[in-house]
C-alpha cells in the first residue's frame, strides 16, 4: 500500500492516483533483441527495464518484463529508399509504443480504426535499434567525417569534407547493369552494354573524346551470391 493512502491529504491523494495511472502508461524503453523475422520485419524484443510488483502484504520485488513479440523494426526509409542492415538476437534497442492500437495500420496499412481501445500497451511498439548501453559502445568513432561502417570498424565508407570519399575494406565489388565509367580530372573510360556479352568502350582526355567504335568481349564478375 503506498504510505501516502494513509494521510488525509487531498493533494498527496491525487498526486499518488495520478502517478498510478502514469505507471500503466507506456511510452519508450530500451530493450535487447530475442529473433527477428526478416520475412516479417518484425522482432522479439525483451524489455531492458524492470518492472515492480507489490504483493498483498506490500513487499515490492522486481521483475523481468514480458517479451514483445511481433514488433515491426524501423529502417530508415523515405521516397522509394531504404537502409537496410542485419539485426542479430543481443542488439540493443529503442521500443517506441504507439498511444493507440496499431493492429489494424499494421495488417492493412493506410487509415485504419483502432481494434481495441488499449492505448501506451505494451503490444504496440516499434523498434529502433541501434542505440547502445555503454557495455556495448562503438570504439573510434569519428568526430568530423560521417561513416558507414562496420561495429569493430574495419571496414566503412566515409565521407570527409571538402569532397572526399573513402572506402577502407579487404574486397570492393562494383556490379553495372548497363554501363560503368569513371573520371579523373578530365581523363576517363566509359563501359557500356551492347548485350550478347559486348561492350563498348569510348575514354576521353581533358575534353578530347577517343571513340573507339568497338565491340569488346569483357566477361564481367558474377553477380552476388553466385
Amino acid at each position: 500500500m503506498d504510505r501516502r493512502e494513509r494521510i488525509n491529504d487531498p493533494v498527496e491523494a491525487t498526486r499518488a492516483a495520478l502517478e498510478g495511472k502514469q505507471a500503466e502508461m507506456w511510452t519508450a524503453m530500451p530493450g535487447i533483441i530475442e529473433s527477428y523475422d526478416a520475412e516479417r520485419q518484425t522482432c522479439t524484443v525483451q524489455p531492458s527495464i524492470k518492472g515492480k510488483v507489490e504483493a498483498q502484504g506490500g513487499a515490492v520485488s522486481s521483475v523481468a518484463l514480458p517479451l514483445l513479440v511481433d514488433v515491426p523494426v524501423i529502417f530508415p526509409s523515405g521516397g522509394g529508399f531504404t537502409l537496410t542492415f542485419p539485426i542479430a538476437q543481443g542488439d540493443e534497442c529503442l521500443v517506441v509504443f504507439a498511444s493507440r492500437c496499431i493492429d489494424a495500420w499494421w495488417q492493412s496499412g493506410g487509415v485504419q480504426e483502432p481494434l481495441e481501445a488499449r492505448m501506451h500497451d505494451l503490444s504496440d511498439g516499434f523498434a529502433i535499434v541501434g542505440p547502445r548501453s555503454q557495455a556495448r559502445k562503438l570504439a573510434d568513432v569519428s568526430t568530423t567525417n560521417t561513416q558507414l561502417r562496420t561495429d569493430d570498424g574495419a571496414t566503412y565508407i566515409e565521407i570527409q569534407p571538402g569532397g572526399k570519399v573513402r572506402i577502407d575494406c579487404e574486397d570492393l565489388e562494383l556490379h553495372a547493369r548497363h554501363s560503368y565509367s569513371y573520371d579523373v580530372d578530365g581523363y576517363g573510360e566509359r563501359i557500356t552494354s551492347l548485350g550478347g556479352g559486348h561492350y563498348h568502350k569510348k575514354t576521353w582526355q581533358t575534353g578530347a573524346v577517343f571513340d573507339t567504335a568497338e565491340t569488346l568481349p569483357i566477361n564481367p564478375p558474377e553477380g552476388p551470391g553466385v
